[in-house]
């Protein structure tokens, strides 16, 4: 039996390996007296994916808690739905995004920016750095970890020494540092979580995307160079992000005119700011921001991530 099998059984996790449009799931279906509990509930669209997987995996039991890691989409857009299906269920996120949920604000949660669709839902809880929460039959430490979002975390298994990464660490990939994108300090606060990582010693991590992974000190050198490559160039990261998230608009929207999807990007807030320009705050002219989204898509389809066939444009493959 392999480490993660091994170290999944152990902890009595359900590890779901999801597409890119949603996150990873981690199901722990026997939560003793707290109950079942799962970290991530994907895309909106795929709700009803979701809860297949989980009324599978749950065979009766019902599901009492619900954790984010962070507060994208595709982290959180089964929410919603996870509470209807089991309205006792309780929700916890991370600490940083209360002033956001009361009242509910989607704006302040980002999802504007990054014009990606959502469900409002409730929390009942918060996470913060230090504490623990019982999965299964273990009790996983709670470590901030921004970068990719300022308000992110990770859960840690002392014992077994296992990670739900989120977005902060994969295995052949480094996540989009979105502060970076509005103007704000990420870099160096992506290299600490990093440094945290490191510090934890990681036997398996279960990544938000991706599968299953023990190599953590090859992940973290490979997440350290291509940190490094954007700290010294900010454009290739601005550029970088564009084409994930021309990605995942395409993965949800399957085909799109190119003038269409050209356009998505020009007036997307999130891909507004003119690379380079992060510190000024300032924001690419017209021009520029259509030169910059027709060089994009015809990276993209250059480079076979892409098709094109009669002026639509969708993921090649």
């Amino acid at each position: 039996m392999s480490l993660p099998d091994y170290t999944l059984r152990y902890l009595g996790a359900h590890f779901f390996v999801r597409g890119w449009l949603s996150a990873n799931n981690v199901l722990f279906a026997d939560g003793g007296e707290q109950g079942a509990a799962v970290v991530d509930s994907g895309y909106v669209s795929h709700g009803a994916q979701t809860l297949a997987l989980l009324e599978h995996a749950l065979a009766g039991r019902p599901l009492a808690r619900i954790y984010n890691t962070h507060l994208h989409s595709d982290h959180c857009g089964g929410n919603a739905a996870l509470l209807r299906r089991w309205p006792q269920a309780r929700l916890s996120v991370p600490a940083g995004y209360a002033p956001h949920l009361r009242p509910w604000d989607a704006r302040g949660l980002g999802f504007h920016a990054m014009d990606q669709r959502y469900e409002p839902f409730e929390a009942h809880g918060f996470l913060e750095a230090g504490q623990t929460v019982r999965l299964g039959t273990r009790d996983w430490e709670v470590h901030a970890t921004p970068g990719h979002d300022p308000d992110a975390v990770v859960l840690f298994e002392p014992d077994s020494h296992t990670l739900i990464s989120g977005d902060a660490l994969w295995e052949q990939r480094l996540a989009i540092i979105f502060p970076e994108l509005a103007g704000e300090s990420g870099f160096e606060a992506a290299q600490r979580a990093l440094d945290l990582i490191e510090r934890l010693a990681p036997r398996l991590v279960l990544p938000g995307h991706g599968e299953a992974f023990t190599d953590v000190s090859a992940a973290l050198a490979a997440s350290r160079r291509r940190l490094e490559g954007f700290m010294a160039a900010p454009e290739k990261h601005h550029q970088y992000a564009a084409r994930a998230l021309v990605t995942y608009h395409l993965l949800e929207h399957r085909a799109l005119r190119r003038e269409a999807l050209q356009r998505w990007i020009v007036q997307t807030p999130v891909l507004r700011r003119a690379p380079g320009e992060h510190a000024t705050g300032e924001h690419a002219t017209g021009e520029h921001a259509l030169r910059f989204a027709e060089e994009t898509v015809a990276r993209l389809i250059a480079d076979g991530v892409l098709s094109e066939e009669g002026g639509w444009v969708r993921m090649a493959g």
